[in-house]
């Protein structure tokens, strides 16, 4: 039986991940998978360009944030943060006026989008979520492709509230982005 890993050492082996697999450090623990496959990124990449006019640039909708494909955060006690790369994640102007010039934010967003795969729901229904809340993650939409559904929760309180579910082709509004109607079958377009 091997010696347990020390929390620089998960630190090192994270570093050292070649380009086409994501690393993720969650409570410790180092978690990497192979890039998504194409059907998951064309679920978070048309996510991303329905969400960017309105919200992002202020074209058809309210302005006022800012969102980013994969991110990557730092969030938690330094010097062993959780390492974390949400598919999605938008920060309010209000909070994040502009764009820091740094490699990742150590501000949790306010927004966090996962689009699950069977690779990876189960650790972004448990422990990546449990750091969103940590952090108090004010929005978590959850995309399974698979499944076509659209799971939006809401923090309330120290716990998050299921406001809604989605499925197929609905056209939506989902909080925090309801000022306009998503489309969501062109996420499962291929």
């Amino acid at each position: 039986m091997g010696e347990p890993v020390r929390a620089y050492d998960v630190y090192a082996e994270w570093e050292a991940l070649p380009a086409h697999v994501v690393g993720e450090v969650v409570h410790g623990q180092l978690y990497a998978q192979p890039r998504p496959t194409l059907g998951h990124s064309q679920a978070s990449s048309t996510l991303g360009e329905e969400l960017g006019p309105p919200f992002k640039r202020g074209r058809g909708g309210p302005g006022g944030w800012i969102i980013l494909d994969e991110p990557e955060l730092h969030l938690g006690p330094r010097p062993l943060p959780d390492i974390l790369v949400p598919d999605l994640a938008g920060w309010r102007r209000e909070r994040v006026p502009e764009l820091p010039h740094a490699a990742y934010f150590d501000l949790a967003p306010d927004w966090a989008c996962e689009v699950l795969s069977p690779a990876t729901q189960r650790l972004d229904r448990t422990h990546k979520r449990d750091v969103y809340l940590r952090e108090r993650v004010k929005h978590l939409w959850l995309v399974d492709p698979d499944a076509r559904t659209l799971e939006i929760f809401r923090l309330a309180n120290d716990a998050y509230l299921l406001v809604a579910t989605f499925a197929d082709d609905a056209r939506i509004r989902a909080e925090p982005f309801d000022a306009i109607e998503l489309e969501l079958g062109l996420l499962w377009a291929r």
